[in-house]
């Protein structure tokens, strides 16, 4: 084998009261082809991707193996800088191309981490579905059937730093009570396929009303999410983006009554991802 073809998809972390345990993999996805040329080479047509060794793709694979005599293509339809684990998706890429193409026994998950800072979106990443993350392995469950999702992404990027910044190192105990709860009652929901309880679980008093001076449009999409038709809405990642938890069969209409309420955002109709990162040799 010389040349191999990755798939990762992109996530979309705390979801609500889970903040940096929770993570869903979502549908849209980042694509990296590489092949040994023997010549070190990145192409991309995506605005903003360093092409040379900077690049994230390469770092990860980098990690592993040396890249002197492989090129690298790559493609995605995940947002930069909208919370939507784009980098987690690039790293977990990186890793596998390396592992696939040379054979190469490493673990993923925990290089992945090191390279990108983010548990949540790695475990995603690498492993689909919905994921809860603590102090060992990540454990993983099935998207309920019946769940989709509408994702409203505004024109500007948010870096996670300015969005940590505004955290404070403690919180009062009722807070805490609180997201614990619905975190609880989130994880619980999506275990047994209740959609009700997923809606009840995704408020949350932690970290998006101390963000909501980064993002006030973000945070009044996820205040009127029910109105709109939805189970709920929390803000992706660190943010900007809106993730508006819709049942299958309403999702169009939800999808339609959020592009009325911004239209100038992205809105896109999508899914809660099963698969995790696959490979596939060329």
């Amino acid at each position: 084998m010389n040349a191999v073809r990755v798939r990762a998809p992109a996530s979309s972390a705390n979801l609500g009261p889970g903040y940096d345990v929770l993570a869903a993999a979502l549908s849209l996805q980042l694509e990296l082809e590489v092949e040994e040329t023997g010549s070190f080479s990145v192409t991309s047509e995506l605005a903003g991707v360093p092409l040379d060794r900077s690049n994230l793709c390469v770092r990860a694979f980098e990690s592993l193996h040396p890249a002197d005599r492989v090129s690298f293509r790559i493609s995605s339809d995940i947002p930069l800088g909208a919370g939507l684990g784009s980098s987690a998706a690039a790293a977990v890429a990186g890793l596998v191309a390396a592992q696939r193409l040379y054979g190469i026994e490493a673990p993923a998950y925990e290089h992945a981490v090191a390279l990108e800072g983010h548990p949540d979106n790695a475990a995603a990443a690498l492993l689909g579905g919905f994921v809860v993350c603590s102090d060992g392995p990540p454990l993983r469950l099935e998207p309920p059937p019946g769940l989709a999702a509408v994702i409203a992404i505004p024109g500007h990027a948010l870096p996670t730093s300015e969005a940590r910044a505004l955290l404070p190192l403690e919180v009062p105990i009722a807070d805490a009570v609180y997201n614990v709860a619905h975190a609880a009652l989130l994880v619980l929901g999506v275990a047994t396929g209740d959609l009700e309880l997923i809606s009840r679980g995704l408020s949350d008093r932690l970290h998006q009303p101390r963000r909501e001076p980064l993002y006030p449009r973000s945070m009044e999409l996820v205040s009127r999410a029910r109105a709109l038709g939805a189970l709920g809405a929390t803000i992706s990642g660190a943010g900007p983006s809106v993730l508006l938890w819709s049942r299958v069969e309403l999702r169009a209409a939800v999808c339609d009554a959020v592009r009325a309420a911004a239209p100038d955002w992205r809105v896109r109709a999508i899914g809660f991802a099963a698969a995790g990162v696959e490979a596939t040799e060329l």
